[in-house]
């Protein structure tokens, strides 16, 4: 387009949150993305960009690269090889446009000019026409994430939504704490985890600060703080009619050994002693197996927090997205300021759907 462009990251080489992401592998993108997968005070902002430029549009550029991918699960698309290939990708498509990457540079200060902006960098001012706010969230602060895209909106008049952590991992309070603790490391694979009309089924794990895994990291973007939230441990077993069972058959069993057989026996005992159950099945009246089967596939718990910015894979909220031309991401009061990406009030699901939010916003 005969324009002329300057990226200008901080950090000291570019893409770092794109390196780390996906266990090093990238999750570059998600076959099923689609405007359902975002959380935004307006859902159909996002309708726009993700149509205009969609994953398939990003699966053919990784392709043109030659870069190999598989689907590892439920549309997640990762690198064969290493993360870096996607950020080689994207440098090696940079320089093709003659588009310059200053790195180790920091911004001091944003100015408005008559005819655009003028921006003060460590390294010098730079005055350009348009610019992009591409800065994205405050999660993973150790990679040097921070607000400072909200501080620019702000500055020019634009409204935030306040910024929480997001896909983070969520926290107890101490006597729910000292009930999971000894479970740490402990991981059920295919868990439903239900928020109000949400629900999500993927891993559950358990940790030393409380629960993590995908459904968990899934839900908490739901979750408020006061909410209680339900998870089943064993969705696709009728837990009752399994323990009627065994006691007609097998009535000196443990509860615990017929629960080790669909549960992690670690968990399988922590639920029994929980329940204040003793004795074998034969002693167990229907009151008490019905009060076994609640806590395996009922089980409703009050988070008391999360673990915050350090490890929230994403931001919820950011720019107010009604500033904003859906369009072109531009400031609808100050043509030529754009933000993209996840400093905007868009947030997608686990699974390579904030990466597609940042190619079709920023495309």
């Amino acid at each position: 387009r005969g324009r002329s462009v300057l990226v200008v990251d901080h950090a000291d080489a570019p893409g770092e949150k794109i390196r780390i992401s996906g266990g090093g592998r990238c999750n570059f993108t998600n076959l099923g993305t689609s405007p359902r997968n975002f959380l935004s005070q307006n859902p159909r902002f996002a309708i726009s960009a993700l149509s205009r430029y969609t994953q398939h549009d990003f699966i053919a550029l990784v392709d043109r690269h030659r870069i190999a991918w598989h689907e590892k699960t439920l549309g997640q698309l990762f690198c064969d090889g290493s993360a870096k290939q996607i950020i080689a990708m994207l440098t090696e498509e940079m320089a093709r446009a003659g588009v310059q990457l200053a790195l180790g540079t920091a911004v001091e200060d944003v100015a408005k000019t008559d005819d655009g902006f003028v921006v003060r960098l460590s390294s010098g001012p730079v005055r350009c026409a348009s610019l992009i706010v591409a800065t994205g969230g405050k999660s993973i602060p150790k990679m040097g994430a921070t607000g400072f895209a909200y501080e620019v909106a702000e500055r020019f008049g634009l409204a935030v939504i306040p910024p929480r952590p997001a896909l983070v991992p969520l926290t107890f309070a101490p006597d729910m704490l000292a009930r999971m603790t000894p479970l740490a490391g402990i991981a059920v694979d295919e868990a439903v985890v239900t928020h109000g009309k949400t629900r999500f089924r993927e891993a559950v794990l358990f940790t030393h600060r409380g629960l993590s895994g995908p459904a968990i990291l899934q839900i908490s973007s739901y979750w408020r703080e006061g909410d209680e939230i339900a998870v089943s441990l064993a969705p696709d077993v009728n837990v009752l009619e399994g323990l009627r069972t065994a006691r007609s058959r097998h009535g000196r069993q443990a509860v615990q050994t017929v629960l080790a057989d669909i549960l992690p026996k670690r968990l399988a005992q922590a639920i029994v002693e929980a329940e204040g159950v003793s004795g074998n099945l034969a002693d167990c009246s229907d009151k008490v197996l019905a009060r076994i089967d609640a806590a395996v596939n009922g089980w409703r718990i009050r988070p008391n927090g999360t673990e915050g910015w350090r490890t929230a894979e994403v931001t919820l909220g950011g720019v107010d997205t009604a500033g904003l031309d859906q369009q072109t991401m531009a400031a609808k009061a100050l043509p030529g300021l754009h933000f993209v990406g996840e400093a905007v009030d868009v947030t997608g699901w686990l699974g390579g759907y904030n990466f597609q939010w940042a190619w079709s916003s920023g495309w």
